[in-house]
């Protein structure tokens, strides 16, 4: 049975959410969720911590990362513990979960795309454009067009 395209599903979530930006971030809730989140990449990838912080360390060309310093930074007790932009680009690449991304933007009323998610957006943008181009053209095209005469040379 095929769904009815103009029958809304309740259910169903959007794949690229519109957001508002916060006006104000409750700091204690967003390190929370991005320690969770970051907890989540952990559970979720192929690799143990300990490979995970080896991965960061040759990312960012340091001799090592700890094990330690990776707990802290997943540790919802360790609130004076927040990992730093560099170190959290090291632990997006080590666990490959870029969709961390759109979770610490999401405050700024951000939704990040991925890969070829951003090529279907610029898809959406032309077909948008050419629909506004379409309707220019049928709104000329209803007046009768005028030629001035033209004399001979």
């Amino acid at each position: 049975m095929s769904n009815d395209p103009f029958q809304l599903d309740f259910f169903a979530a959007p794949v690229f959410p519109v957001r508002s930006p916060l006006p104000q971030i409750n700091i204690d809730r967003y390190r929370t969720k991005i320690k969770r989140a970051m907890s989540r990449a952990i559970r979720e990838c192929e690799y143990d911590r300990a490979t995970i912080a080896a991965r960061m360390a040759q990312y960012l060309g340091l001799p090592n990362v700890s094990k330690a310093a990776l707990d802290a930074y997943t540790a919802e007790s360790k609130t004076a513990h927040d990992v730093s932009l560099i170190r959290f680009v090291a632990f997006v690449h080590a666990t490959g979960a870029l969709w961390l991304w759109d979770e610490v933007a999401s405050v700024q009323g951000v939704t990040v795309l991925i890969g070829d998610e951003a090529r279907l957006a610029e898809l959406a943008r032309l077909r948008q454009q050419r629909r506004e181009i379409e309707a220019e053209i049928r709104r000329q095209s209803s007046r009768p067009v005028t030629l001035a005469k033209r004399g001979r040379t």
